[in-house]
């Protein structure tokens, strides 16, 4: 029999690929069909694995097959991605179940004819596991198409991705970057300093067999290092959140008595952080487009208790439902989420470089609707968890060319932002220069007329 866990995966594998769902949905199910806690671990871990390593895998699988993977039926495809990243990345994992476990899988996936060819590209990685055929670090970086085959084939991204990076940093900062986002993220927490402090929160967690260190440039984040804080309930002392998500409402900097809006709010995290930035005073009007991320922000909002904040649906076009009354706006804009590719792996695999142009051509609307509800003297902020320029610097120029009752303030080295304002005076974060996601803001200020 099949173990349950590797049958979820399989499932969850391929819907994504399908296109029919993203990871976080295709893990959800998987949790809905898997009672034990160890299958469900499990079962995340194999997906999140499989798409990580999901080009690697594939160029093996060409390899050991001698056949392309467009020739290959999906079913087949999935089972062998999933079943060669246990293989080659789960120590704990037994080869002989993984291998027959593929076999059954093949069978009940109606495919009996693939079995012996699927159980044969296995045993022949198994063979070679020490010496797989990857492409080799170059020699000489300078050698492009050798550093793209090594950074792109070897540590898995897509190769119009690595090529930008390339261009920019150059070979030894991508390698970081793409080891980075190989690594498995550790569980970080923003403390609700409308709750607690950072030393508090500490104690609380310890207590529960939680142990976690202060996070390097989040003055109010927690990074995990024992124990399960999601087992704990749901009582608002803190909530999961990227580092580098949480200096974002930093260069908003709101203050006391303020009016607000965080434009795109959902699920809520930088909208609690900046209510305790503000003393929970003031007004800040947290709002979003779709029902679904509107429930998120209100289950946030209901944890963490915040006075301050109300919640309001915007429409997704036209003018939104304010007067120019706010001291600041933060749009926190949808974007490729490229920077979150260690955490979320399939999305190397779902965004195209002809994605950008799009993107930023929404971004750049959203920033001119967000404008006008902006008071003179007050701040707009612009950010997105994107690497990519096009998102970045190429919206803020394209906004303020539109607007000449903006203009872009230079962010300033404060000692909570210290080391993540480049020269430019942009908020930029990246993984080989602060181990952190890809996260950009930049701020502006309407002028008084």
């Amino acid at each position: 029999m099949t173990a349950p866990a590797r049958t979820a995966a399989y499932h969850a594998v391929r819907a994504i690929a399908a296109g029919r769902v993203d990871l976080p949905d295709a893990l959800s199910t998987s949790r809905q069909h898997l009672e034990d806690e160890r299958d469900r671990s499990l079962a995340a871990g194999i997906v999140t694995g499989t798409l990580r390593w999901q080009r690697s895998l594939d160029h093996l699988i060409e390899q050991f097959s001698k056949r392309r993977i467009g020739k290959l039926d999906p079913e087949v495809v999935a089972i062998l991605r999933l079943s060669l990243y246990q293989l080659l990345h789960l120590d704990r994992v037994p080869a002989s179940a993984v291998v027959d476990d593929a076999v059954d899988l093949t069978r009940a996936a109606r495919k009996p004819s693939a079995s012996g060819f699927v159980n044969a590209v296995l045993r022949a990685t198994l063979r070679q596991r020490h010496k797989l055929p990857l492409p080799p670090r170059p020699a000489d970086p300078r050698d492009r198409d050798a550093a793209l085959a090594y950074l792109g084939i070897t540590h898995s991204h897509p190769e119009w991705l690595v090529a930008r990076w390339l261009d920019r940093y150059g070979f030894e900062a991508t390698e970081r970057w793409v080891q980075f986002n190989n690594d498995t993220p550790p569980l970080t927490l923003r403390v609700n300093t409308l709750r607690s402090t950072r030393d508090a929160a500490i104690a609380t967690l310890a207590a529960d067999d939680v142990e976690t260190e202060p996070t390097r440039f989040a003055p109010d984040g927690l990074v995990v290092t024992r124990g399960n804080p999601l087992r704990r309930p749901a009582d608002g002392l803190a909530f999961v959140q990227d580092e580098a998500s949480q200096l974002v409402p930093l260069v908003v900097a709101a203050s006391p008595g303020e009016r607000v809006l965080d434009l795109c709010a959902s699920p809520g995290r930088k909208t609690i952080a900046m209510a305790a930035d503000m003393k929970d005073t003031g007004v800040i009007v947290a709002s979003d487009v779709r029902e679904k991320r509107l429930t998120l922000l209100q289950d946030t909002i209901r944890a963490a208790r915040p006075r301050s904040v109300s919640v309001v649906r915007v429409p997704t076009t036209g003018a939104l439902p304010f007067g120019p009354r706010f001291d600041a706006v933060l749009v926190d804009a949808p974007c490729s989420g490229l920077g979150t590719i260690r955490r979320d792996p399939d999305i190397r695999w779902r965004r195209r470089e002809q994605d950008l142009p799009v993107l930023a051509g929404d971004q750049v609307g959203l920033l001119t609707r967000a404008a006008d509800v902006v008071k003179p003297g007050g701040r707009l902020v612009y950010a997105t968890c994107s690497s990519e320029p096009d998102e970045n610097d190429a919206v803020v120029a394209a906004f303020l060319a539109s607007r000449s009752d903006f203009r872009r303030v230079r962010l300033h080295a404060s000692a909570t932002l210290e080391h993540v304002i480049d020269k430019e005076g942009f908020f930029r974060t990246t993984p080989p220069e602060h181990g952190l996601e890809a996260f950009f803001a930049a701020a502006m200020v309407r002028l008084s007329t």
